[in-house]
């Protein structure tokens, strides 16, 4: 990268995974399109009232576009999607990633999802925490913001789990699909809640 770039820390070299021993992250690459398609397909009842992508009749095409938009973003260093899997057995578990970068005032939001039948075992939390990690180490920023659907209880749980403190009720704050908004929960967490 330039001297100017705005992640100092993160250079041109591919991104090494990141791990806790019981979770594995990794940048989105092209033969993920099958295990998210799977993963999706599966969580549709579980995620569609939350995340307006994951709908009934989700297709491998739109599979296929969501990874090929990643991996450019990624490429761009516009966003940083990562495909969570399990450490022990690299299964496909759902996907996190930090968008909305604001390099002014070094924030992102921290967003992830987990397919259903690896839910209630930690790894959405334990995702959450080494991406968070990886924004204040590796991009530099100094908050991420994890926006949650009021309602929403399996993901408020797994921001309270990571360590993330709850902020307050945003009214109108979350775009879901044809135009209509939801109130949401605001979380955050800081270089400090690591220290």
């Amino acid at each position: 990268m330039p001297d100017d770039s705005p992640f100092p820390h993160l250079d041109d070299a591919p991104v090494a995974p990141l791990t806790d021993g019981r979770v594995l992250l990794r940048p989105y690459e092209a033969g993920d399109v099958e295990p998210l398609y799977e993963a999706a397909s599966e969580s549709v009842a579980e995620i569609h009232p939350w995340m307006a992508w994951c709908h009934p009749g989700y297709t491998r095409a739109e599979s296929a576009a969501w990874i090929a938009y990643a991996i450019e973003a990624f490429r761009a260093r516009q966003e940083f999607g990562f495909a969570i899997l399990d450490a022990a057995d690299g299964r496909y578990l759902g996907g996190c990633g930090l968008n909305q970068i604001s390099l002014l005032h070094r924030f992102a939001n921290l967003g992830y999802w987990v397919r259903t039948s690896a839910t209630r075992r930690g790894a959405a939390s334990a995702a959450t925490r080494l991406l968070a990690r990886f924004a204040f180490e590796r991009l530099s920023l100094v908050r991420v913001e994890i926006v949650v659907a009021v309602g929403n209880e399996a993901s408020l749980r797994a921001a309270e789990k990571a360590g993330a403190r709850r902020e307050g009720v945003l009214r109108n704050r979350l775009g879901y699909d044809r135009g209509s908004v939801r109130d949401a929960v605001m979380h955050s967490l800081v270089p400090e809640d690591f220290a």
